[in-house]
């Protein structure tokens, strides 16, 4: 970046971080403050995940109540949809995360607004083979040996859900939108309502119209498409459109270069977040392959379901960090970005405790609610307390990538999970699952080496930040101050586009 023609913005820029940089050591008043915001960030992003895990579980319940063959083709068809669709979807929409908030804090808000249309097309884009792929389901399933009978069912799901891409495409960019606007609450009240109705939604679609399977797909998009209804109509009552004022560039950007920024973010943010979503897959079908898989595959199941509620804390905390880090960034505050992150990795810390509690002391009613089987609640027991000390190490590392986040270094994140879970954590579960037939207890014992490895490297990762070169690098990222004729333009013609809907 060149800032030759710009010497005053620069020169504010350089004081702005050095009176910055005078507070290094943060007083108790301003770490009381940081609690503050975090708990007001935090509350209701936590009150989101925790929507979204209730949802999942009214489908699966609604699947089992239709019998064993639709809650196995729903099973196989969510593994599908995750691993093919969801985690691709949602990867790509933290990407904006560090675009939006360092743009908040810089009070950029004409580049969030872009960024965030950028983003809803690229995921809109990314749709469309996704949807051609869920449409192949059955004969995929067919080819990889796959019960014809269930490849059928489970091939209906993902063809109902096909219009659940279009939803997350708009729903994933707004939810990161006021997330990194520090307002999350209008997404949690849009989504707690559309919850209330996706109940009765499910129930009248899959037994009362006798849809089956396909009625649960149709009664997850409906809600999602409700949220999104709810939000759009909250922001049209609001009437806070972005501000489109003409800004100053401390470096004008090159053509196509908004959307250049926006895939260098993107891509890394969707390969950390698929590469550790797609390994507990990986570990589901690794199950299959035990000495007893039914027993193996049933403990899979229930350590996936204990392992996503376990996941809303680290999640929200993650959330709420990347916010606070890049709108202190943004706003050229090093030392508030610091002290936001040291925060948050405390909260991390405690908030493991708290997962390895539970996980060891309640372990017995937790499983008591998913089975009565002998063994498969035998092994389960044994596993938890290893699930719990995953954990441990997963709070500050989601928490961690958080951070790495909000500072816009998202491919360091990618490049942990890549070598924590697939050079580390699989080796190993396949040696001491297999080779030394542990079973399930290996698996998830691999699971517990890339778990630590990624948090010591994340952890190692954050302490060596130069929070000062950081913010530096926001305001060449977001500084901008005007934009060139051609954004303007751009802004110009999108504005029409989007202008209706309030965004």
């Amino acid at each position: 970046m060149h800032n030759t023609h710009h010497p005053t913005t620069k020169k504010t820029q350089n004081t702005m971080v050095t009176e910055d940089q005078k507070q290094s050591n943060p007083t108790m008043p301003e770490v009381l403050e940081e609690l503050e915001t975090m708990k007001d960030i935090g509350l209701p992003i936590t009150a989101i995940n925790l929507v979204g895990y209730l949802r999942g579980m009214v489908s699966v319940v609604c699947m089992g109540r239709l019998g064993s063959l639709e809650l196995a083709a729903g099973a196989l068809a969510v593994g599908f949809t995750n691993i093919t669709g969801y985690s691709i979807l949602s990867g790509l929409a933290s990407g904006m995360e560090p675009l939006c908030s360092q743009a908040f804090g810089s009070g950029n808000t004409a580049l969030a607004s872009l960024t965030l249309r950028r983003t809803i097309l690229l995921l809109l884009l990314a749709s469309a083979p996704i949807s051609l792929l869920w449409v192949s389901l059955e004969p995929i399933m067919v080819a990889l040996k796959q019960d014809r009978e269930v490849a059928r069912v489970a091939s209906s799901y993902c063809a109902c859900a096909v219009p659940d891409l279009v939803a997350n495409s708009f729903l994933h960019p707004l939810r990161v939108y006021f997330r990194s606007k520090c307002a999350p609450r209008p997404v949690m009240w849009c989504a707690l309502l559309a919850l209330l109705l996706h109940l009765p939604i499910t129930a009248f679609l899959a037994f009362h119209l006798r849809l089956g399977v396909p009625g649960v797909a149709i009664a997850g998009f409906c809600t999602n498409f409700n949220t999104l209804a709810l939000l759009l109509c909250y922001t049209l009552y609001a009437r806070n459109p972005p501000n489109y004022a003409p800004l100053t560039s401390l470096t004008p950007p090159t053509a196509g270069g908004e959307w250049v920024s926006l895939l260098r973010l993107a891509l890394p943010s969707c390969a950390a977040v698929c590469l550790e979503w797609w390994w507990y897959e990986l570990m589901t079908i690794m199950s299959g392959y035990l000495r007893n898989p039914r027993v193996a595959l049933a403990t899979s199941a229930i350590v996936i379901q204990t392992t996503s509620l376990m996941y809303t804390l680290p999640a929200t905390l993650a959330s709420s960090t990347s916010a606070r880090v890049g709108n202190e960034l943004g706003a050229g505050r090093p030392a508030r970005a610091r002290l936001a992150a040291a925060v948050a990795m405390g909260l991390a810390f405690l908030s493991a405790c708290l997962g390895l509690m539970l996980t060891t002391l309640g372990k017995e009613a937790w499983v008591g609610v998913f089975t009565k089987d002998k063994e498969v609640l035998e092994l389960t027991l044994a596993v938890l307390p290893l699930v719990g000390l995953c954990e441990l190490a997963n709070c500050p590392q989601t928490t961690g990538c958080g951070v790495l986040r909000g500072s816009a270094r998202p491919s360091i994140g990618a490049v942990i999970n890549l070598c924590s879970f697939y050079l580390i954590g699989a080796p190993v579960a396949v040696v001491l699952g297999f080779g030394f037939g542990f079973g399930f207890v290996g698996l998830v014992l691999g699971l517990l080496s890339a778990q630590m490895a990624c948090v010591v490297s994340v952890v190692a990762v954050i302490c060596g930040t130069d929070w000062e070169r950081e913010a530096m690098k926001a305001k060449e990222l977001v500084g901008w101050v005007e934009m060139d004729a051609a954004v303007k333009h751009k802004c110009g013609r999108e504005e029409e586009f989007f202008g209706e809907l309030g965004l």
